[in-house]
């Protein structure tokens, strides 16, 4: 992958002069604009904010090694970088607050509580916690000091004093060292504690949850009060771990004691792409030092998308703690692995035999051809809107060639470069990106949804870009060379998923959660609930975006890292925006998925409004060739639209509407077509609703194909990525493979099926 750096000694050089940095050659046009854009072929984007146009936030709360680094955004932790004290921190199981009065660490219960619709949510607050502050100094100003894949150390203290706590995802235990002095340690309201048959370790018990708490041999213990307790550590010794136990029995205590004195120093998460196979291997790993004793593994914490069908990891799970996620198996080593079957994607589908309904599919794709250029910014003007233009035209571009009507084709790829050359040109006085050094992120303007301000949903915005500017390569691949448009398009790669740590230009991943499988929304984190995500769907369409670009560009490090996180992504969804497997919602949820997951809390609602029908389809859209996953459970999906119906006349019964009634009506007929596709055809209606990321020629095309070829049959792979498998009620299997390379190639199918895919063409057989 290539790489984009800007090292402090070249951004000093560029400010005086011209430099070649990172990319491509980054030009000064003049004196003027050498401090204003940096060009990259024939994109331009700009190094400060024009007029009035905000920065992003600065994320002050760094110390350590993250002075170094770009600012970590969109992680579960990122409430620490840009507030002070921060929120709480949901790791799961447990959550942490650095507060003034000392360090914080809870083990979140669960609360039912009613909404206005009539359902629940489920909130699990950080509450109750047990407070941990030094004796020889107060912990003052909180600072991320350290992040790896999964871990962050917490830094608090003051004149050279600190108290830092290393904090792991899916971990039951914090770790924590001091420059001087003793700990106290304040109970919550009832909580009770005493010193085990081990004086090194204090006991405690809170409202019917069970904590441990560490100290190092040498350690005393002494209750100083009926509420407080102080741990005084030896010279050379000033360290201490406390964990939430499964239970409180000595037999439990003496299993996990060992564990507690390995301290965790840093994660990584290592991804592979078995092509051959079509399997998807992620290793987990922590480096680890031993404070005392000889144990050398850690206690690990698996959420069940890790532990589920993963019989190796099974057997050595005996333990485990409840959490918002489910059950959080206790893994007692420093790695694991697991395996997940990749489906394949393909880019389209091949043009239709309309049969009796030819006729309307060419009335609607004339329509729609007319209507084109109004449809690229239906709404707004910012970077989500024009992305979502973008890709609805592209979408139906492909449509108009598979169908042969080439000079359709080439009206809407004209139309959608032109506007994709407004933007990156930098051409434009309103719509513009801005690289924000100190940040390290591209941002772009005019703001939508505090995408500058609070760094949201990047992925979402930049995941339409992308997957457009790759269809607009397949088709023109001159366009998406550095020195033409490229350039822009692989920076936004960057912002959205560098592969490299510890980068100044670009943080690692900057949306994804390694560890718990799924992308964040929120760039800053400020709310008590933790960091959220709705719409996981369009957290797909832009992994499928680094798929399709990273093959067209060559660049295998770019495809594979998007498949990984494909994959990854949408087995969390299956988890836990779905609960596809029934491990994670409780009994009292009344709905049948989640469509905003946060740290903290489950929410069946939107950010804009509580009418059922966007609700369900924020987690559907947008509906392309690579949603197919969303076809896993049939069963789940007419559930789902029942669940629908049923919410909307809840909705109704309060004195709402939806407006249309039929709103986003294309989306919920491709997502029927999934289970029922006969079905979904005959609800179609020339004049429903459209989606404004949708066209009619889009959902027209889908519903005939499926309707002809059936629903997607996922248990067959293939050993290339781009394929899909389909059957129809009377039994007739269809295999599709698109081939990216300019010779042709035989496709080994799982069933035992062979097909001969010829280049740059999409190839079918049927049986």
């Amino acid at each position: 992958m290539n790489t984009f750096n800007f090292p402090a000694a070249v951004w000093r050089a560029f400010l005086k002069g011209c430099a070649l940095v990172g990319l491509a050659i980054l030009s000064c046009a003049s004196a003027h604009a050498q401090t204003e854009s940096v060009s990259l072929g024939q994109g331009r984007y700009f190094t400060q904010p024009k007029g009035s146009d905000k920065s992003p936030p600065p994320g002050p709360y760094r110390s350590g090694q993250m002075l170094e680094r770009a600012v970590p955004t969109n992680q579960w932790y990122s409430s620490l970088v840009f507030k002070s004290p921060p929120e709480a921190l949901f790791a799961h199981p447990l959550s942490v607050k650095p507060t003034q009065r000392g360090f914080e660490l809870a083990h979140p219960q669960k609360q039912i509580v009613p909404t206005p619709r009539l359902d629940v949510e489920v909130h699990y607050p950080h509450a109750n916690p047990l407070v941990f502050q030094p004796t020889h100094f107060k912990t003052t100003r909180f600072t991320l000091d350290k992040a790896s894949d999964w871990a962050i150390d917490i830094a608090s203290g003051e004149d050279g004093n600190s108290l830092k706590a290393t904090v792991a995802h899916g971990s039951p235990l914090v770790s924590f060292k001091l420059t001087q002095g003793h700990v106290d340690l304040l109970l919550p309201a009832e909580a009770s504690a005493k010193v085990g048959t081990d004086s090194r370790v204090l006991r405690v018990n809170s409202i019917g949850q069970f904590f441990a708490v560490f100290g190092p041999t040498g350690a005393q213990w002494s209750s100083l009060s009926a509420g407080q307790w102080r741990l005084e550590l030896p010279e050379g010794k000033k360290y201490f771990s406390a964990m939430v136990l499964p239970d409180a029995s000595d037999e439990t205590l003496a299993e996990l004691s060992p564990h507690a004195y390995v301290f965790i120093n840093d994660t990584r998460v290592e991804w592979q792409y078995d092509e051959q196979n079509s399997k998807v291997t992620t290793s987990f790993k922590a480096i680890t030092e031993t404070m005392e004793g000889s144990e050398r593994r850690p206690l690990l914490g698996l959420y069940p998308h890790h532990w589920h069908r993963n019989d190796a990891v099974l057997a050595q799970t005996r333990k485990a703690v409840p959490s918002i996620r489910g059950m959080i198996r206790l893994l007692p080593a420093a790695e694991f692995r697991t395996e997940r079957k990749f489906t394949g994607l393909l880019p389209f589908w091949p043009g239709v035999d309309a049969g009796d309904k030819k006729a309307l599919l060419e009335e609607v794709m004339s329509a729609d051809l007319r209507q084109a250029r109004s449809m690229l910014l239906p709404m707004g003007e910012g970077p989500y809107w024009q992305g979502k233009g973008l890709q609805r035209l592209t979408q139906m571009m492909a449509v108009f060639e598979q169908q042969g009507n080439t000079a359709g084709r080439d009206r809407l790829l004209a139309l959608v470069k032109g506007r994709m050359a407004q933007w990156l040109s930098g051409e434009s006085r309103k719509t513009y990106f801005h690289y924000d050094r100190n940040l390290g992120t591209v941002v772009s303007y005019p703001e939508e949804y505090f995408s500058v301000q609070q760094m949201n949903d990047h992925h979402f915005h930049y995941g339409y870009w992308i997957r457009a500017a790759a269809e607009i390569a397949m088709r023109d691949p001159e366009w998406a060379q550095p020195s033409a448009w490229g350039g822009m398009i692989d920076l936004l790669i960057k912002d959205i998923a560098t592969q490299e740590r510890g980068r100044r230009d670009f943080p690692f991943l900057r949306n994804f959660d390694a560890y718990e499988s799924h992308s964040w929304a929120s760039g800053v984190s400020l709310g008590p609930d933790g960091n959220n995500q709705e719409s996981s769907s369009e957290a797909i369409n832009a992994w499928v975006g680094l798929i399709l670009w990273g093959e067209l560009k060559g660049d295998r490090a770019l495809r594979d890292l998007g498949i990984w996180l494909y994959t990854s992504e949408i087995e969390a969804i299956q988890h836990y925006w779905f609960d596809l497997y029934k491990l994670v919602f409780p009994k009292e949820y009344k709905n049948v998925e989640v469509s905003m997951l946060f740290g903290g809390k489950y929410a069946h609602n939107t950010w804009w409004t509580d009418e059922p029908r966007q609700i369900h389809g924020i987690n559907l859209l947008p509906i392309t060739t690579a949603s197919l996953y969303l076809g896993r459970d049939r069963e789940f999906i007419l559930r789902n639209l029942e669940a629908m119906d049923k919410e909307t006349e809840i909705f109704k019964s309060r004195g709402k509407r939806a407006d249309p009634p039929d709103i986003w009506g294309d989306i919920f007929l491709k997502y029927r077509s999934l289970a029922q596709p006969r079905e979904a055809l005959a609800q179609w209606q020339r004049w429903g609703s459209v989606e404004f990321g949708e066209t009619r020629t889009h959902t027209l095309h889908w519903l005939l194909t499926l309707n002809d070829r059936g629903p997607p049959l996922l248990e067959v792979t293939a050993d290339t990525p781009y394929y899909g498998v389909f059957r129809n009620d009377a039994g007739k299997t269809t295999y599709w493979v698109y081939n990216f390379s300019n010779q042709a190639r035989t496709v080994q199918f799982s069933d035992g099926q062979t097909l001969v895919a010829e280049p740059q063409r999409l190839s079918e057989l049927k049986k």
